[in-house]
């Protein structure tokens, strides 16, 4: 029997906006869990694009942002300190990122498994592309090149937070995204590795609405879920 998902396009977003839609969601399925009698819990997949903002996961090193306040307002970014994992990264237009929340009991699933499945949805997506991604050992989120000394190269984070089994937060997938944006941070605390984005890899911008399609697809089929 296929999991259900309920899908919402914010389009181009702020990220203070975007959280507060999460929170709310989130909370609600959290507090729904605590309950001695469980309604049953919908699963959310919200997709959008950020305005420029840095976000730091609540382990993250703050000087791996290289940049002051002022700098900040130049480059009309934002920056948040956040409640996932992971260090520091970068959304802005032409990235896509998908908040999924979602009820991880359902689908029997610890977090390091569902961190390995987001992974997947965008390994699968980069093959309809002809590109070549895998994980890369000690990091998360998707990478090309792994292994090779100076071209290993991130296209997609991943950072995730998860309580009473529901999930927030999720990825953020480069697809047309500006990466001079990363190059004022450390992005995810690393030093010795790059960024990259789909549009980079394959010399030309893509239509957005056509890559959200491929991970709607790739989502439902690795998750084995109904997209509504």
């Amino acid at each position: 029997m296929k999991h259900k998902i309920k899908y919402k396009n914010l389009g181009l977003i702020s990220y203070a906006d975007a959280w507060d839609i999460q929170k709310g969601i989130f909370a609600k399925k959290v507090k729904a869990k605590g309950l001695k009698v469980i309604p049953e819990i919908e699963n959310d997949l919200l997709i959008c694009e950020h305005k420029h903002v840095y976000t730091i996961g609540k382990s993250g090193e703050q000087n791996n942002l290289l940049i002051n306040n002022k700098f900040l307002k130049n480059i009309d970014a934002e920056y948040f300190k956040i409640d996932r994992g992971g260090d520091i990264t970068y959304h802005g237009p032409g990235q896509i990122v998908g908040y999924p929340i979602l009820n991880l009991e359902e689908f029997n699933m610890l977090a390091k498994k569902y961190i390995y499945n987001l992974e997947q949805v965008i390994i699968e997506v980069l093959k309809e592309y002809g590109v070549k991604s895998e994980r890369s050992e000690g990091a998360t989120g998707v990478w090309l090149d792994v292994g090779v000394p100076t071209k290993e190269r991130k296209i997609c984070a991943i950072g995730v937070k998860v309580s009473r089994w529901i999930s927030m937060h999720g990825f953020a997938f480069n697809v047309n995204t500006d990466l001079s944006y990363f190059n004022h941070i450390n992005p995810c605390g690393f030093t010795e590795k790059g960024v990259t984005s789909l549009e980079k890899e394959l010399g030309e911008k893509l239509n957005t609405d056509e890559v959200t399609k491929n991970i709607l697809k790739q989502f439902a089929i690795v998750f084995n879920a109904e997209i509504i």
